[in-house]
């Protein structure tokens, strides 16, 4: 299995590589994004037979078919089953029914609260087998817009192959998002309060790979949406959804609450590899972009709002680009050509070819905030549970249709814990290792929003 840059053919060097090479190199050298070759796919009786199966074992089943003969089975299966050793579920995502046409797929039952993990639990180990084989440490650098920093410290914390250095946007993600980073006083992790929003984060970590020099010198990686790893393991969750409700004999349809797009790309994917998926609604708070793209065919950025649902906060989709790339069949040229003008204008028109592409799997939805809290409200007196404000977002979606749909909860409400009592008038209830953070001090550095003394800092830190 090869992977290619979403902007190949346009002019600079991004050779197809391998997987594993995908996987520590995050970004592809010319600024587009991994993905494969040609995509993988499963028959109906393959998809039929994850039923009853252990998560670890669906999930080396997909994670083969993206590594290919570059990891031994048996081995991939071990890093599967210990990722998922962490999760406090047996099922790991388990799908929980709210009433008769909806459905929550419950994705917060790892390590640090939240979807991320299930991504994550595997990299760290999937860095490890990597760059143990080579004998390597890398620079490990991500943008959070909250779930992604602890979710990524959490697993790359004490590892001797790899040091993490984590952005945040100061005083814009819960302080339960921001303890599960700065708590963690392990000598290979460092975390950052950027003063400025999370696409300035996000920013600073894209030109940062696309310094060459500085690439090379700190040994760069990233494990933020943008690694191809990510989305795959992503992938899993929305087959073992799916089987559970059915598929392949019956078609399903996802909410995805989403700001960088990648939870919602591996729907895309899953549907790529065979797993019948009728729709996915992707809903967005009012940090719209993606919601807007979809109904008016705009891809254009606007002001970032501060809102209840903080990870959702982005005003740039990173993993949009992927569909881009594919709606447009798969033409790097003009893929590199749309997001460097997007780039310099802060907006892109969608051809209505590339739309209606789009458009055969994906609908958008904007939520308000009023919207939100109301639904967190309606759900605790409709059905008992507490939801966060994220995964509210994707059930008030969900809600103003009348097809059968899976809301993906991506966050324990613990993790927003002013916002559910204000909103549903009940305080909800922290697992205890979660609750010990609020005892335990915290470490971290602030910056400005320049990439040029966050890359200092970085090199400070590889040195050390």
């Amino acid at each position: 299995m090869r992977y290619i840059s979403t902007r190949s053919g346009s002019g600079s060097e991004a050779p197809p590589i391998g997987f594993l090479g995908a996987v520590l190199a995050g970004l592809a050298p010319d600024g587009g994004l991994y993905v494969p070759e040609v995509w993988p796919t499963f028959t109906a009786s393959e998809i039929g037979e994850f039923a009853g199966k252990p998560y670890a074992e669906v999930a080396a089943a997909v994670l083969g078919k993206f590594a290919g003969e570059e990891i031994d089975p048996a081995a991939l299966l071990a890093m599967c089953e210990e990722a998922y050793a962490t999760f406090d579920h047996a099922a790991v995502t388990p799908v929980k029914q709210l009433s008769p046409s909806l459905f929550l797929l419950e994705l917060f039952h790892g390590p640090t609260l939240a979807f991320k993990d299930v991504a994550m639990q595997l990299l760290g180990r999937l860095y490890d087998h990597a760059l143990g084989r080579q004998g390597r440490t890398m620079t490990i650098i991500a943008a959070t817009s909250g779930d992604t920093g602890g979710a990524a410290v959490e697993a790359f914390r004490g590892r001797s192959n790899a040091r993490i250095v984590v952005l945040f946007p100061e005083g814009r993600i819960s302080e339960v998002q921001r303890r599960f980073m700065t708590c963690a006083d392990d000598a290979n992790v460092r975390c950052v309060a950027v003063e400025g929003t999370f696409d300035d984060c996000q920013s600073i970590v894209k030109a940062a790979f696309q310094d060459d020099q500085f690439r090379r010198a700190v040994d760069l990686s990233g494990v933020n949406s943008i690694n191809f790893a990510r989305i795959a393991a992503q992938v899993v969750y929305y087959f073992t959804a799916g089987v559970a409700l059915g598929a392949p004999q019956r078609s399903v349809s996802f909410a995805v609450p989403t700001g960088n797009f990648g939870d919602a790309f591996a729907g895309y994917v899953a549907s790529r590899m065979g797993l019948p998926i009728e729709s996915i609604l992707v809903a967005t708070n009012s940090n719209d972009i993606m919601a807007r793209a979809f109904e008016e065919g705009r891809y254009a950025r606007g002001e970032v709002a501060f809102t209840q649902s903080p990870a959702m906060d982005i005003q740039i989709a990173s993993n949009f680009e992927r569909l881009y790339f594919e709606a447009v069949g798969r033409d790097g040229v003009e893929t590199a050509r749309a997001f460097d003008e997007f780039a310099r204008l802060g907006t892109l028109e969608i051809e209505e070819s590339a739309l209606g592409q789009m458009r055969a799997l994906f609908s958008g939805a904007s939520v308000s905030e009023a919207e939100t809290a109301a639904t967190i409200r309606a759900i605790r007196e409709e059905t008992g549970e507490l939801i966060d404000p994220h995964t509210a977002v994707a059930v008030t979606a969900a809600r103003r249709l009348e097809t059968p749909m899976i809301a993906l909860s991506t966050a324990h409400p613990a993790k927003f814990p002013e916002a559910v009592a204000l909103a549903a008038g009940a305080i909800p209830t922290a697992p205890p290792h979660a609750k010990a953070l609020a005892a335990r001090p915290e470490r971290f550095d602030r910056l400005p929003a320049d990439g040029q003394a966050v890359k200092a800092y970085i090199r400070e830190f590889a040195r050390a």
